[in-house]
């Protein structure tokens, strides 16, 4: 346990546990998960099946400002076309309806497309907390095998139940193929 009189925040980050399969991964962030500790993030290569249930990550709010921003769009873009052709520029030609959907259907698509696509982007970087240039997981010397063919699972120092000795031990009992203090 860190020693409540001494000065500034505790200098680890967190414990990371490297894996060699993702199964062993899955399992130890499930077991973590059930043991109460809510601060775990995993890395991994590519996606694995079941690893964000076994996190306990909530679903993205993303998908519904995508679909709100894309209706605003589209609204957007048909108000416009009907103010300038009935509005501010009327012109008949050959006879033809001011407001005419037919033709203001290819502008309306492009302009929801065109909110649908800059609120997904924007949305998972403000999600992702992104752009983040470093990251103190980089420093761990083997952590460059994530983009590669390696697991790893961390408990960050910031969870409630985080105590360096006891989440140290709990996870040399999940049987991984190292353990690692992240720096901060």
């Amino acid at each position: 346990m860190r020693n409540p009189f001494a000065k500034g925040p505790d200098p680890k980050r967190g414990i990371l546990a490297l894996y060699e399969d993702p199964d062993a991964l899955l399992r130890a962030a499930t077991v973590a998960r059930e043991h109460g500790f809510a601060g775990v993030d995993a890395y991994t290569p590519y996606a694995v099946h079941g690893l964000s249930e076994a996190l306990g990550i909530r679903k993205s709010w993303v998908p519904f400002v995508t679909l709100v921003m894309g209706l605003s769009g589209a609204a957007l873009g048909l108000t416009f076309e009907i103010w300038a052709s009935s509005i501010d520029w009327p012109i008949n030609v050959g006879g033809k309806p001011f407001v005419s959907l037919p033709a203001f259907i290819p502008i309306t698509f492009e302009t929801t497309v065109l909110g649908a696509a800059l609120a997904t982007v924007f949305g998972m970087l403000a999600l992702n907390g992104l752009p983040m240039p470093y990251h103190p997981v980089f420093n761990v010397p083997r952590f460059a095998l994530s983009t590669r063919n390696r697991f790893f699972l961390c408990i960050e120092a910031t969870d409630p139940l985080f105590d360096r000795e006891h989440t140290r031990r709990f996870l040399e009992r999940l049987v991984p193929r190292q353990v690692s203090e992240v720096d901060h």
